[in-house]
């Protein structure tokens, strides 16, 4: 099993060019499944969340090229991929793959609007908490759709196809959203979702489909209204850059020191986020080419934060700022308020020496002079990558297990990091 070895306490100098966002690509790539034209995806980047999401799409019969090819493409940082679902030959997504992703459940909102059926397995992913279906359920139910569990199966029915309706969220999820658009948009009249999620993968999701045709107004605000169309066609979308990638090397900078050019970053995608860190004294300069931050050395500042739904801080970037705050000047609280389980790199961090206390969803944070390198294990996507930005800052040699949570959602780390003088590599095996 592979993972990364780093020898800390170098400071970042150089250029960082951002990805496309994987929470953006995943149901965009989903929507693929709403016509029998191809979409075409700009700005795709090389995940392994991607490549399952593509096997899983593949087994629904969405065909795919890589820019022409369909093998995959070497070098570059971004693929244009074309999806075509002419023909769906299966509407069951079965456990041995939708248990490896969660996202890969919201198939059942596209095919149960194309096809009127879909049987999907109860989801998997990362070990942050219940994040239970619930509100993908009632969502669909409230258009119209029959839905039942067997087996450890949503099997959801719609014969006579959805039927626009007004939902309102009893609480803000973001893949419910996803899903309810995406259903929505081929149901026979008017839906309007309430309490919607306003995050940009939203909004980008919606320009897509209205670029497929679909009708939908209001997206990013919590009221989107959706008139169903009867059919949608194929379409070319550029997949918006990754601002959970962004916050976390802005938070390495922050972390070690240094210079760095974040090519292709919108600040607009983040703006809680970057103004966060500014309290914490680091210097955040947006450019049209996309955003520099600099820390030239003096002392991190503690600040008190609280995940919240966008346009808050994103619960993506909690355990990046924790490992943040591991060496501010003094002590700082980090309440979650999105996910129940989602503090267990909090162990790993201490591991190199950070003092953190837990209260209930709150992590009292009481910054060191320094980290001291230590081996560590990653737990999910986001704390791994906290291990790795924690490490960069650490005194001696740092190894992090567990790595292939980090091939999920960051592209290249290993590589953008050393290009700025990081001294990390990938061990195999």
């Amino acid at each position: 099993m592979d993972r990364i070895r780093i020898a800390g306490g170098r400071e970042l100098n150089g250029t960082i060019p951002i990805s496309g966002a994987k929470n953006a690509a995943l149901p965009l790539m989903i929507a693929s499944l709403l016509t029998d034209d191809t979409l075409t995806l700009e700005n795709v980047p090389h995940l392994a969340d991607v490549e399952q999401l593509i096997r899983i799409l593949g087994n629904h019969g969405v065909d795919y090229s890589v820019n022409g090819r369909r093998e995959h493409q070497n070098g570059g940082y971004s693929r244009t991929i074309h999806f075509t679902a002419r023909q769906i030959v299966d509407t069951t997504a079965p456990y041995e793959l939708v248990s490896k992703m969660r996202a890969s459940f919201w198939v059942i909102g596209p095919l149960l609007a194309r096809m009127g059926e879909a049987r999907v397995s109860l989801p998997g992913g990362c070990s942050i908490g219940t994040r239970p279906v619930d509100l993908f359920i009632d969502g669909l139910s409230a258009l119209g759709a029959e839905i039942d569990i067997e087996g450890g199966y949503i099997v959801a029915r719609a014969p006579k196809g959805l039927v626009g309706a007004r939902y309102a969220f009893p609480k803000v999820s973001v893949g419910a959203t996803h899903v309810m658009l995406m259903a929505a948009a081929l149901a026979r009249g008017e839906t309007v979702i309430e309490n919607a999620a306003c995050e940009p993968e939203i909004v980008n999701l919606a320009e897509c489909l209205n670029k497929m045709g679909a009708r939908i107004e209001g997206a990013g605000t919590p009221t989107v209204r959706i008139d169903g169309v009867t059919s949608l066609s194929g379409a070319r979308h550029r997949i918006i850059p990754d601002r959970i990638e962004t916050g976390t090397y802005a938070m390495a900078v922050a972390m070690t020191g240094g210079d760095v050019m974040l090519e292709g970053a919108e600040p607009e995608l983040l703006k809680s986020a970057l103004d966060t860190l500014e309290q914490t004294g680091v210097e955040i300069v947006p450019l049209n080419s996309g955003i520099r931050v600099r820390r030239n050395g003096a002392g991190i500042r503690p600040v008190d934060v609280t995940t919240a739904p966008f346009p808050g801080f994103p619960t993506d970037l909690q355990a990046q700022f924790m490992a943040l705050m591991t060496m501010a000047k003094g002590k700082s609280r980090i309440t979650e308020t999105i996910f129940e389980n989602r503090f267990m790199h909090v162990q790993e961090l201490a591991r190199l020496g950070a003092h953190i206390g837990l209260a209930g969803q709150t992590a009292i944070v009481e910054g060191v002079s320094g980290l001291k390198g230590a081996q560590v294990m990653a737990t999910d996507l986001r704390a791994s990558v906290s291990l790795v930005i924690a490490g960069l800052a650490a005194e001696g040699e740092t190894t992090v297990n567990r790595v292939y949570h980090l091939d999920r959602g960051f592209e290249r780390l290993e590589e953008k990091l050393s290009g700025c003088g990081a001294k990390i590599e990938r061990i195999s095996g």
